[in-house]
């Protein structure tokens, strides 16, 4: 289970670039990257770098093929972009400087009818639907609410160490507050929103894919 809002009467999405500067605004980290619509002649951005269109029609861009990830070089950069812009000629582009690696989460905002809006954190990436691994709290929250749902989930064990992979679990909590401040301060109207996947590694937790919706 997921968040996500597709298209309905009354919401508004809005675009993977539009959404990463709302969150910037609020202390959320996220890659950084620039929008254009030709490939400028000079990019100020450090490989590896990502690709996606940028399209707030386009939800799933995965699935559509408006995502390539690990471009290396400028010449596999103007490939990639050249066959994108021929799949999507009409949009705009996304370029992307890669998040580092690190262990996936997916945190979510939905309003519900009953309870008002509610957060969400689960095990993130490729795997968000098929092990439907979340957790829920009533927003607002507080710090030992957001360390407990780092606990109910499968990929807390990453907070204490796992095969290796160790994680700083207050960069989740301090995520998951910053997330609470923006849904509860009062000036956001979001309807719903998706951070998929949030990489957390050694250099804190980075929102490397973001779906906002607002009423129209």
């Amino acid at each position: 289970m997921t968040t996500e809002t597709e298209f309905k009467p009354g919401i508004r999405n809005i675009t993977e670039f539009e959404a990463k500067a709302i969150l910037m605004e609020y202390g959320i980290t996220a890659p950084r990257g620039i929008v254009f619509e030709t490939l400028p002649d000079k990019i100020e951005l450090r490989f590896p770098l990502v690709l996606k269109v940028s399209d707030a029609s386009i939800i799933h861009k995965s699935d559509v093929g408006g995502v390539k990830a690990g471009i290396m070089g400028i010449y596999d950069l103007l490939e990639e972009y050249g066959a994108m812009k021929k799949k999507f000629p009409n949009s705009e582009f996304l370029l992307e400087e890669m998040a580092p690696k690190g262990v996936e989460f997916i945190v979510g905002v939905t309003r519900d009818p009953v309870f008002g809006p509610v957060i969400m954190l689960g095990t993130g990436g490729i795997y968000t639907e098929l092990f439907h691994d979340v957790t829920f709290r009533r927003l607002p929250i507080g710090r030992p609410d957001a360390l407990d749902m780092i606990q109910e989930i499968r990929s807390g064990v990453f907070c204490k160490g796992f095969r290796s992979t160790k994680i700083d679990c207050e960069k989740v909590a301090d995520l998951l507050l910053k997330v609470s401040g923006m849904i509860s301060g009062g000036k956001l109207d979001i309807v719903s929103m998706d951070l998929n996947p949030v990489i957390v590694s050694a250099a804190g937790a980075v929102a490397a894919d973001a779906k906002i919706s607002f009423p129209v």
